[in-house]
């Protein structure tokens, strides 16, 4: 059993198995391996482990909803240890069982009964109840969380104009501590796949006090006008084909809003210095790269065509 990496082959089930047939599993399982019947077999000793967090698992409906949807490797990334024995509660059922709780803590975890006190933290051999329960719910594991193993990642999509120009927003998720809400600043200039940088927003070591940060990864919409490249902003604005051939004062979208601006004669590309994006974190701006399309009438009147064909006639 010690090779298993399965929850369901673990408990011997099928995926589909009821509660009932997941907790009778555990039980058969339970009797088979419990340390009271197995005094200093460590391989007992290790089906033991494996088949209570296997049931910890598989009993709650959440924590099985996670498992089914993302398998083993994913479900391990979401819960730690902590998370997968809190709210397991298996006092009652062992007593039931003829055994007594007071060193399954030590068991399920590793190490000595009673070696859990002192500077290690948490309780020796875990709380009764008023029912004489026993709850695993209040245990973590041992291991002091590294800087990394804080932090938390927070994936935000934002409007194109946001990015433009900067914004406030208020995130909402559920951490370890339940859950929260953070405001974060987004600054201007940001692109798609920058991240921010929320330091101390990430979960809190429990026993240390220390706290990770939250990483922000951004991801910017796209804008039915405009289209960035780096910190410069790309637009297709269609004149009059009049303007087009002999130039004229024309209106263009920008990220400020609309600008008028003179259109020199026959020019397809026109250059607005400076109206680009925002640098991020220091002053300056891209440019704004314009797109002259002749708009082509789909219908002449008599007297355009008229005039068309004269253009025609000197070579236009």
């Amino acid at each position: 059993m010690a090779n298993k990496k399965d929850y369901y082959e673990i408990l011997g089930v099928a995926k589909n198995a009821s509660e009932d047939d997941i907790k009778k599993a555990y039980r058969k399982l339970a009797l088979k391996y419990h340390p009271d019947r197995n005094p200093g077999n460590k391989e007992a000793e290790e089906s033991f482990k494996e088949i209570n967090e296997a049931y910890a698992v598989l009993s709650d409906k959440e924590k099985r909803s996670q498992y089914d949807a993302y398998g083993m490797s994913g479900f391990q990334q979401r819960y730690s240890q902590e998370d997968i024995y809190r709210g397991f509660n298996v006092g009652d059922l062992f007593k039931d069982l003829g055994f007594g709780t007071n060193d399954l803590f030590s068991v399920i975890f590793g190490g000595q009964p009673g070696a859990r006190g002192g500077r290690q933290g948490g309780r020796q051999s875990g709380r009764r109840g008023a029912a004489g329960t026993f709850d695993f719910g209040d245990f973590v594991t041992r291991e002091r969380k590294t800087a990394g193993e804080l932090d938390l990642n927070y994936e935000l999509e934002i409007p194109f104009m946001d990015a433009m120009h900067g914004s406030e927003k208020r995130l909402s998720f559920t951490g370890e501590q339940g859950v929260q809400e953070v405001d974060v600043k987004i600054p201007k200039g940001v692109n798609s796949g920058q991240r921010l940088r929320l330091q101390g927003k990430g979960s809190k070591d429990p026993y240390s006090g220390r706290a990770g940060d939250l990483y922000i990864t951004v991801k910017v919409g796209e804008h039915p006008v405009f289209r960035r490249e780096g910190n410069d902003i790309y637009a297709t604005v269609s004149v009059k084909l009049s303007d087009a051939l002999l130039g004229g004062n024309i209106e263009i979208p920008t990220i400020d809003g609309p600008k008028q601006t003179k259109l020199p004669p026959g020019i397809k590309k026109l250059r607005m210095k400076g109206l680009g994006v925002p640098s991020l974190g220091r002053s300056g701006r891209g440019d704004q790269y314009v797109e002259i399309v002749a708009d082509i009438p789909k219908k002449l009147t008599d007297q355009q065509k008229v005039l068309v064909e004269q253009l025609k006639a000197e070579g236009l």
